[in-house]
């Protein structure tokens, strides 16, 4: 057949690049192929590329169908009560309204607090779900570990079918592994033959039920990975960091990739008894010292005058950022990454709290105690938190060592989530609620009584300041998502327009009744989705 001549009407070769060049340069300069030249042209020109489109639809060959994909795999969990399913489809279906709410909820935002109680109760998702609930976990980060866990093992099914939600295959959902635990050989086989998302997520799941296995199959493949790569496997060594990882992370340390050197360096500080942690706590002890020459005993600090070799193998970097000299950026590296147990018997048997009372002389004193605050964040140290942090009514608002509101929240993660509600609660009784919104973001949900009735009298002495309630808007939202629904009937009182005073923001009453009526009807709302969870 090959030697068959062309039908007399078939088209030239290259005929429709031929008419995509006409048309792109204009009939004027270019004449379509078996069209005259002039008026007619453009005309001309959309005909042959219609008959050329249905020529070449209707040339296409047959081709052999796809193989079907396997079915979806069973999800064994209970489904949701009918009444959950359709909150849940609202909750999903609903949209910001960039007009505003007034005392409407933000049901957007309760999307979280949901999908974590149902997944405390072991509710399967709802099929018909799963596309919407998939999206939303795709346009919001912080959904998709609740998310994915709720979507259970079909959502990996899925995501093999949508190239809009590929990140499931590279995100940790906590319903176990890709491959079927025990399964020796599918978890060689994907880890050599899957995808980057796919590794990532099978690390990531064998790491968190059996850290020696995740750890054995990164080595196995490790001098072969991409630095890239390598970085992103080694992050996953976080969950579950135990004195065994230290033989694997001293050998990073001679990787080839600075930020890999780096981030082996971080993981093995963490490690108190680690060899890493032992040099670095020599070298940070030489640099601080216990001065009792003068009337009262005082910390003084010699910082390093150089970055040697030794330093930057354990992840010291060496040049600093903008604005910040060498010798302290050294210098509270090398404290961040010493073990604080280092510093009671380098500093006179005295305790943490005694010790972050110590003056410190030549103006190292906010240096040395950020570098403290980090390790104690780094190591989970709570006791060291606790003396960093101080006391909440402090005058200092917030304690000698906190040098930011970013570093006391992070310490306060240290701490166990009563004590550290407590806290807070003690800082907005004193400071009230201007400083305190990154304080409450690290508060366990719902607020502990304390808390929620601190920040409730808080936000009631704000309303009769006069001032508007839109200068603590991002209090009210977290308190609708955050306060106790058992606190709704505390705030019916505060429903009422108040009596503006002469020096008050004009319309203030008005907006702050609405206010709380959004937060009394979002707080009603939370127990009716808890009690349809039940």
């Amino acid at each position: 057949m090959s030697g068959t001549p062309p039908p007399a009407d078939a088209p030239a070769p290259g005929a429709w690049e031929e008419l995509v060049t006409a048309a792109l340069l204009g009939t004027e300069r270019r004449t379509p192929p078996g069209c005259a030249p002039g008026g007619e042209a453009p005309a001309a020109l959309l005909d042959a590329a219609a008959a050329e489109t249905v020529r070449r639809r209707a040339g296409l060959r047959p081709a052999p169908a796809a193989d079907r994909p396997e079915p979806a795999p069973a999800d064994p969990r209970p489904p949701l009560p009918a009444a959950a399913a359709r909150r849940l489809a609202l909750l999903l279906a609903d949209r910001p309204d960039t007009v505003g709410r007034g005392a409407a909820p933000d049901l957007r935002e309760l999307l979280p607090q949901w999908l974590a109680a149902a997944n405390a109760r072991g509710f399967a998702a709802p099929p018909q779900a799963l596309p919407a609930l998939l999206d939303a976990a795709r346009g919001r980060t912080d959904l998709r570990p609740a998310a994915l866990r709720f979507a259970g093992p079909r959502a990996r099914w899925l995501a093999r079918l949508n190239p809009d939600w590929r990140f499931v295959l590279r995100t940790a959902d906590g319903t176990g592994a890709p491959v079927r635990p025990g399964d020796t050989a599918g978890t060689r086989r994907l880890w050599q033959e899957g995808l980057f998302a796919e590794r990532v997520a099978l690390l990531s799941s064998l790491r968190s039920r059996d850290p020696a296995a995740a750890r054995d199959l990164l080595a196995s493949t490790w001098a072969s990975e991409r630095a890239e790569d390598r970085l992103m496997f080694l992050d996953s060594l976080r969950t579950g960091l135990g004195p065994d990882d230290e033989p694997f992370l001293e050998q990073a340390l001679t990787d080839r990739s600075r930020n890999v050197r780096t981030t082996a360096a971080e993981l093995l500080s963490a490690l108190p008894q680690s060899a890493l942690a032992a040099r670095m706590a020599a070298r940070a002890a030489a640099c601080v010292a216990l001065d009792r020459t003068r009337g009262a005993p005082a910390i003084t600090v010699e910082a390093p005058h150089e970055c040697d070799a030794g330093m930057e193998r354990d992840g010291v970097l060496p040049t600093p950022p903008a604005g910040r000299g060498e010798r302290s950026w050294w210098f509270g590296q090398l404290v961040e990454a010493a073990p604080l147990g280092t510093w009671p018997a380098r500093l006179g048997g005295r305790t943490p709290r005694e010790i972050v009372a110590l003056p410190v002389a030549d103006d190292w004193r906010d240096d040395l105690h950020a570098a403290w605050c980090r390790a104690a964040v780094r190591q989970r140290d709570a006791e060291w938190a606790r003396a960093l942090l101080g006391a909440p009514t402090a005058p200092e608002a917030g304690g000698p060592g906190a040098v930011s509101l970013a570093e006391r929240a992070r310490l306060l993660g240290t701490l166990a989530p009563g004590e550290r509600a407590e806290w807070v609660a003690g800082f907005i009784a004193t400071h009230g609620l201007s400083e305190a919104f990154q304080l409450l973001g690290v508060c366990a949900v719902p607020w502990a009584p304390p808390l929620g009735r601190a920040v409730i009298d808080a936000l009631d002495i704000a309303r009769d300041a006069g001032s508007y309630p839109w200068s603590f808007s991002g209090v009210m939202g977290l308190a609708e998502r955050c306060l106790d629904p058992a606190e709704a009937s505390r705030l019916d009182g505060f429903l009422a327009l108040p009596d503006e005073a002469e020096d008050a923001s004009p319309g203030a009453g008005g907006y702050w009744a609405e206010s709380f009526q959004r937060l009394v009807t979002t707080l009603r709302l939370r127990a009716a989705m808890a009690a349809e969870l039940t």
